[in-house]
């Protein structure tokens, strides 16, 4: 496999980051994950499947990801390998300092797929490129100016996404991307119950072994791990907005035996339920 990695170039502590990178040959995530920040990740060539939150999308040239702090994702290789990608966090926080108005372009809505038009592909490729190259020369005041950069890329989607409303909503082109998305969000409607990869594939009449090897392979997650990880999450937030006890809410969130669920939310938060509601209560 070879690749081609710009360095992470960031922009004060947490506020923002940028990295291009071209890759040949087969690559995934090592683990799904979320993070605190906005994202934005936009395929220069190439193909990817991206799985975020509960739906599986194919991404291509010209694609843009659109991923809200918090919400899980991950990406793999499709049958075509090789891709080219620029990748960008930020706060909201960072855009705001810059013009409060464009910052509210990012509230509301969810993580998303935007296929940008071919006509507005060189606006949105020089935009980036024009912060890659401010991030590695440095010159005086070249955070202000990527700012600007970024407030204009934002007002750029948010117009392409007005003139895209209209159009037909996004459908997977690979039937079963759309088969997995629907067993996800399945999952994300039932995980108080006993579910098991036997009853889900009996489910959507798919053989257990063809739904495990194929979901781990678009999501990132083994099945077990990702119904772990939605009943941590929905538990996460019944210990923040609610006063139910630890015991009620591991029942709550599908948790048989209370010693299961306190050894699983530290496994995947780092944390104990008690600490958590303390720290964010």
């Amino acid at each position: 496999m070879k690749e081609r990695q710009h360095p992470k170039y960031q922009v004060g502590e947490q506020d923002f980051t940028i990295q291009y990178m071209s890759r040949n040959g087969s690559s995934s995530m090592p683990r799904p994950h979320e993070h605190p920040f906005f994202e934005l990740y936009y395929l220069l060539d190439g193909e990817r499947v991206y799985f975020m939150d509960d739906k599986v999308f194919t991404v291509r040239k010209g694609d843009m990801m659109i991923v809200r702090p918090h919400d899980l994702h991950s990406t793999a290789s499709t049958d075509k390998p090789n891709f080219e990608r620029v990748l960008i966090g930020f706060s909201r926080s960072f855009i705001e300092q810059g013009d409060a108005e464009v910052a509210r372009l990012l509230d509301g809505g969810a993580s998303r797929l935007m296929r940008i038009p071919l006509k507005d592909q060189p606006e949105i490729e020089r935009l980036l490129r024009s912060m890659l190259k401010e991030c590695e020369a440095e010159q005086p005041h070249y955070s202000s100016l990527i700012r600007s950069m970024m407030n204009e890329l934002l007002i750029r989607l948010h117009r392409i996404e007005i003139a895209l409303h209209h159009q037909a909503s996004l459908e997977n082109e690979h039937p079963m991307h759309q088969k997995i998305s629907e067993i996800a969000q399945y999952i994300k409607a039932n995980y108080y119950e006993k579910l098991t990869l036997e009853q889900v594939a009996k489910h959507f009449f798919i053989s257990p072994s063809y739904l495990s090897r194929l979901f781990s392979k678009l999501t990132g997650f083994h099945f077990r791990e990702y119904l772990q990880v939605v009943r941590i999450r929905e538990a996460q937030k019944m210990l923040v907005n609610g006063r139910e006890s630890v015991q009620l809410i591991s029942e709550q969130a599908g948790f048989e035996h209370i010693a299961h669920f306190n050894k699983t939310f530290k496994k995947i938060t780092g944390t104990t339920p008690l600490q958590f509601r303390k720290r964010h209560g």
